[in-house]
């Protein structure tokens, strides 16, 4: 922790005994979260604990329950005020940016307080306040740009220079590297340390272990939506941030059940020669029958573009895939489900859910046409029952499958996209980062589902960029390098599948199969 904060422990910030309700729903129960000055303070929790409530009491947008109070360098702010809570040094940075594209860096940082002359506003005076700021965070932009042409590691260094223009002491950064490149997310912690050297304090919400571990000076962890404690620095490890989080040991996220098939188990889908002239080049593989077969490889490797040519999504060059012993012609997405083969797309959001329309609709939706419906219209009833259970069965959190999709967490979303591929009945499922974006809860359950698939009898495929993960749930894995797969990693009774060897064929430094 930095010497500031050893030398006084006054805190910049405390919350009280925060509590809030929505109806009948109880959001936070009683959580109190203290922050010194010049230090990163990491929040972690399950999507649903309570973090994002929590910082909308903080930043003003939500009023807590009777009784909780916020004190800033022990004094008491206006609860439910954005721009009271503003002015008292605290600033938010959401994961979804608030910039407007169409306005330069300068105008964003200082709009709704724009320096202005006679009333009009003055953006010489905005760029002359905006350039030293810029300098202080060693962005290499100016501020007459247009974020439109800037990246998103770029614009959140736009929203970190605004929080500095209303002299931040307090910022809050919800899942700042979720869309930023390893470089982008290296500049970030380098801001980062640059301002807990000044004296503000971060509070830090992420998913992600290894940016804990790199930055946190202490985590406080929320679980179903009450406080459950604080660690130091020295204090950290995996097993007990999981343990806090979810309740349960970190050595129950992995287990197989369904058993690795024997190297004669029935061969559900052959893939050969699978190109398509650019990205991916020759590739050949089988899947068998109730095993888990990982493709692992560096960003990059084709492995997405691998799934999407088996699939139908993207045109191929040239390659077979043959199910069940026979060959498919695959056109589309639409002939890869009929002969049986699931996809789980990598970007939910964007390729997967219809967020504005409900649970039950986006289960129901990919079985519209099919059996279950005649002349395409749905069986209501029946759809009805089907989400139900696909709810049930996949723990999806949620009260109703009448809410959108859009409402649930991202745990709670992929287990819904999972439920409308099933629903489709696969031979094959392809899931391409299962576990992206979502809670080490929703990963331990994801996996669940997993092995009772493979333990049904369905060849699963799982790529994924998580090595810990690939090794875990993988009965074999598929190495990709360049477009081409480099080599097979297999486990034998005394030698588990390894890290070294899964990185020795993406790096190119092995040259035989482990």
């Amino acid at each position: 922790m930095s010497e500031a904060i050893t030398q006084s422990r006054i805190p910049v910030l405390e919350m009280r005994n925060i509590s809030k309700t929505f109806a009948s729903t109880k959001a936070l129960t009683n959580v109190s979260l203290t922050a010194f000055a010049g230090e990163v303070h990491a929040l972690m929790g399950e999507n649903g604990a309570g973090k994002s409530t929590l910082m909308k009491v903080l930043s003003g947008a939500y009023v807590a329950d009777q009784g909780g109070t916020v004190l800033v360098e022990g004094k008491p702010i206006v609860a439910g005020d954005p721009i009271k809570a503003k002015a008292n040094g605290i600033s938010v940075i959401y994961q979804e940016l608030s910039l407007a594209p169409n306005l330069t860096v300068a105008q964003n940082m200082f709009l709704g307080a724009e320096p202005s002359n006679w009333g009009v506003v003055d953006k010489a005076a905005a760029r002359a306040r905006a350039e030293p700021i810029l300098k202080q965070l060693g962005i290499n932009f100016g501020p007459s740009q247009l974020v439109a042409t800037l990246s998103l590691g770029e614009r959140q260094m736009v929203e970190i220079a605004r929080a500095l223009t209303t002299n931040a002491k307090i910022i809050v950064m919800d899942e700042p590297t979720t869309s930023l490149t390893s470089r982008e997310t290296d500049r970030l912690f380098e801001v980062i340390a640059g301002l807990k050297a000044r004296g503000i304090a971060i509070i830090y919400i992420s998913h992600r272990m290894e940016e804990i571990y790199a930055l946190a000076d202490r985590v406080s962890v929320l679980r179903d939506s009450a406080y459950v404690g604080t660690l130091e620095r020295a204090e950290l490890s995996a097993e007990k941030l999981v343990s806090m989080m979810v309740g349960r040991d970190l050595s129950s996220f992995y287990k197989k059940e369904h058993g690795a098939p024997h190297q004669a188990a029935r061969t559900v889908m052959s893939v050969r020669d699978m190109a398509d002239g650019y990205r991916v080049h020759g590739c050949s593989f089988d899947a068998k029958a109730g095993e888990v077969l990982g493709i692992a490889g560096l960003v990059g490797s084709g492995r997405t573009e691998l799934a999407r040519l088996v699939f139908g999504a993207d045109r191929k060059m040239s390659g077979s895939v043959t199910l069940e012993g026979r060959e498919l012609a695959i056109a589309g997405p639409r002939d890869a489900m009929d002969a049986g083969i699931a996809y789980l797309t990598e970007d939910r959001k964007g390729l997967g859910l219809f967020l504005d329309m409900t649970i039950n609709e986006n289960i129901n939706i990919g079985i519209i046409g099919r059996d279950a419906s005649r002349g395409g219209i749905l069986n209501f009833a029946a759809a009805k029952e089907r989400a139900t259970r696909a709810i049930k069965s996949l723990s999806i959190r949620t009260p109703s499958a009448s809410i959108n999709v859009g409402a649930l967490s991202g745990g709670n979303q992929q287990k819904a996209l999972i439920a409308r591929l099933l629903e489709t009945k696969p031979k094959v499922i392809i899931l391409d980062e299962p576990t992206r974006g979502v809670d080490v809860g929703a990963k331990s359950e994801i996996y669940r589902i997993i092995d009772e698939l493979a333990g049904s009898g369905i060849a699963v495929v799982v790529i994924s960029s998580d090595l810990p993960e690939i090794i875990g749930i993988a009965d074999r894995v598929l190495v990709m390098r360049e477009g081409r797969i480099a080599g097979e990693v297999l486990a034998s009774s005394d030698q588990p599948i390894s890290q070294e060897a899964i990185m020795a064929f993406s790096t190119g430094s092995a040259s035989k199969v482990a």
